[in-house]
Order: C-alpha cells, then sequence, then structure tokens
C-alpha cells in the first residue's frame, strides 16, 4: 500500500441489509421523492419468481405514493448496448421518474446505463461511449436527480454499489465501460433471501468475481488506507462463507455475508483502480468468446497471478493476509502459496477453471492476444506477450 499518494474515496450508495429488507423498497423510494417506479430484471428471475416477489411488496402499499408502473424483464447477459435501448425506450413509456433493478451484475449495470441514458436524453448508449471506456469526472458530472435503488440476487459484481457499468457493444464486438459519478444507484438493499435459490456453479462463479476484486484491489498499485480495509476483510469473508453456501445454499447467513462481501470488494476495486491483469484478460475472452464474467475471473485468479509473477512481486504478504494464509516466508513463496491456496479453492467450490466449453482454442490465440492488448485496462499495465501465452496454454 502505498502512502504517499493522492487518492479520492467515495462510496455513495446507503446500504439496507438484512434478510426480508426488500419489504423497505416502496417506502425508501416514497422517501427519496419518486413517485412511479419502473423495475427492470430478467427472464431468469422472473420465471423464478423474484419479480412477482418484488411487485407484491410493492401491492402491498397501497398508501404508498411511490407506485411500481412497469415491469421489463428483457435484460440481456453482459448488458448489450441493444438491450439498454430497449430498456430505456420501456422507461420513457411509461412516464417512469425512479428506476429499480432487482439482479445480477448485467441487470444492474443496464439500469445505470438507462439512467445515464435519461439524463442525457440519448436513445443509443453507444452514441454516449463512442470508445472502449468513458470516464466522467465530478463537478461537470453531477447527480440525475432519478431516484435509484439497487438490490442484488447474487454476491458478485457488486455493481449495486458501483459507480462503473460494463456495456457490451455488440457493433463493435468488445465490452465498453462508463465510469462516472452518481451512476451507482442511491441506496442498495442486500436481501440473503433473495439468493437461497442460486445454484451452485453461479454460486461459485459469482463468489470468485467478488474474490478477484477483493484480490485486484490488495494488489493494485495505488491501494490505499480505505480501500485496504474492504479489501482485505472482503477477501476473508469470501474464503470462509463461499464454501459454506456451497455445501448449504439455504445458509441465509452465510448469503448475507457474501453480499456484504461483494459489496465492500468492489468498493475497494473502484478506489483503488489501476492495474487490474486478471480483469484485462477476462474482458478479452468475456467480449471474444462471450464468457460469463464470473467464470472468465474464476479461472484466470490464480493463472494470471502465476503468468506474472514480476506483477506481483513484493505483494506476497499482503496477497496471503487476504487469504487468511501464514505471512512467513519470502515473497516469491508467499506468493506460490496464494496461488496453490486459489486453485485448490476452485476445486473446492466446483468452480470453472478454463474455457474449453466455450470452444477457446490455442488457434485463435493471436486474437486473443489483440483483445487483451487492445482491452482499455491494458493501458494501466501491459502484460507481457510471455504471460499471455501462458494465460492461453492454462485456459485452452
Amino acid at each position: 500500500m502505498s502512502s504517499s499518494h493522492y487518492y479520492q474515496y467515495n462510496m455513495r450508495s446507503t446500504i439496507h441489509c438484512a434478510a426480508g429488507s426488500v419489504i423497505r423498497i416502496p417506502a425508501l423510494f416514497e422517501g427519496m421523492g419518486a413517485k412511479r417506479v419502473v423495475l427492470f430484471s430478467d427472464i431468469g428471475l422472473e420465471q423464478a419468481g423474484i419479480v412477482d416477489q418484488i411487485k407484491a411488496v410493492f401491492a402491498s402499499c397501497s398508501s404508498n405514493k411511490a407506485v411500481l408502473v412497469g415491469v421489463y424483464t428483457g435484460i440481456s447477459q453482459d448488458a448489450a448496448c441493444q438491450s439498454v435501448n430497449a430498456a430505456t425506450a420501456y422507461a420513457r413509456s411509461v412516464a417512469a421518474d425512479a428506476i429499480l433493478a432487482v439482479g445480477g451484475g448485467s441487470v444492474l449495470d443496464a439500469s445505470k446505463g438507462v439512467k445515464y441514458s435519461l439524463q442525457h436524453g440519448a436513445t443509443d448508449i453507444a452514441d454516449l461511449l463512442q470508445s472502449g471506456i468513458k470516464i466522467d469526472a465530478w463537478p461537470s458530472c453531477q447527480h440525475s436527480g432519478i431516484p435509484h435503488i439497487g438490490v442484488p440476487t447474487t454476491a458478485g459484481t457488486g455493481a449495486e454499489v458501483s459507480p462503473v457499468a460494463v456495456f457490451y457493444n455488440e457493433a463493435l464486438g468488445i465490452k465498453t465501460n462508463l465510469v462516472a459519478p452518481f451512476l451507482e444507484p442511491d441506496m442498495a438493499v442486500l436481501d440473503g433471501n433473495l439468493c437461497l435459490g442460486l445454484p451452485d456453479f453461479l454460486t461459485a462463479a459469482t463468489g470468485m468475481d467478488a474474490l478477484t476484486h477483493a484480490l485486484e484491489a490488495v494488489a493494485s498499485p495505488t491501494a490505499n488506507a480505505m480501500t485496504d480495509a474492504h479489501a482485505f476483510h472482503a477477501a476473508q469473508m469470501i474464503v470462509e462463507n463461499l464454501p459454506k453456501v456451497i455445501d448449504n445454499g439455504k445458509d441465509v447467513v452465510a448469503r448475507s455475508n457474501m453480499l456484504q462481501a461483494s459489496s465492500l470488494a468492489i468498493d475497494a476495486f473502484g478506489g483503488s483502480l489501476n492495474a487490474i491483469p486478471i480483469h484485462n484478460c477476462a474482458h478479452a475472452f468475456g467480449g471474444m468468446f462471450h464468457i460469463p464474467h464470473g467464470d472468465a475471473n474464476a479461472a484466470l485468479l490464480p493463472v494470471v497471478m502465476e503468468a506474472c509473477p514480476e506483477f506481483y512481486a513484493g505483494k506476497g504478504q499482503r496477497l496471503a493476509k487476504a487469504l487468511n494464509l501464514s505471512q512467513n516466508g519470502s515473497d516469491q513463496e508467499l506468493l506460490g502459496n496464494c496461488i496453490k491456496f486459489l486453485k485448490d479453492f476452485q476445486q473446492r467450490i466446483g468452480c470453472t477453471t478454463n474455457f474449453k466449453r466455450w470452444e477457446v482454442n490455442q488457434d485463435k490465440q493471436d486474437a486473443i492476444y489483440h483483445a487483451i492488448a487492445s482491452d482499455p485496462a491494458a493501458m494501466f499495465y501491459s502484460i507481457p506477450p510471455t504471460a499471455m501465452a501462458k494465460i492461453v496454454q492454462a485456459v485452452c
């Protein structure tokens, strides 16, 4: 951790955390002055009954001044730009003045895209992004005035408290990034009950996504006291609780702990955002082969650490501390212990360890190298070609 560089730390979203806390959503919207709420989710959650559960919460509050005026469940995986555009058009069609997002990272990010489009009078989110990454800054960027609540149904992306959104640009075939003050929801409702039916494979993938956020924050060149507080605790909570929810998906306490760890991890990740080689590779593979982001990070976490020892040099003790491992030994030994632990942890929770099911093979290595090198994250740290070759070989 550097103690000499300038940094700015923000965590703007107010968090409401408890099993059953979704019951408070209508009152929270009313407190923010909302009158016409649109609910964004996806087909899977609609089929699982989660959408009906949220609708019932509003129906039971007949005196509430904030009413649910529409439900849109057409959000696609990776929050594709066309999907965001359709959701924006729907919000306008029902004259919504507030946004409720219930779902995983794609739904939560799509809701940010809708808010940003409404604020800027856009019909195509791609027109506002234009390139691989768009970064707005305060004070030129101001709050939209649109009340916004995020309700995660997975413990992984932390998108419910993050001022970052990732959208898949179908025309360019790449994932594009938007970073802006006030992009994150005003409030996040962490209700462990909503995660009880999550399948093991999704639990594992999203949990590894959160762990990647925490560890990339620990390894960041611009880590600071504030991000360390969240990154270390998040990683330790995940290591302790992710196996518990794999063993017993109905453990609501462990589910709640994972939701909190996910929010902590993304806050640390965003607050120390700099070199992120694991996410760099995950974006590249995900964009090329449509690999879900959680699965991409799950497989790549120990692989990238092993392929890029020069980047992680001097960080072995910090990483060992984050993973609750012994901190005795040389830096090289500690890094090796962390990598071994993560590979064993992959097996323990049954997450993705390679990309064969997505038909990723070494015949496409040149295109993969180009995707890694051209991802916006590469501007912070350029992964050496020799490391790229090791990474491709390990996951193919």
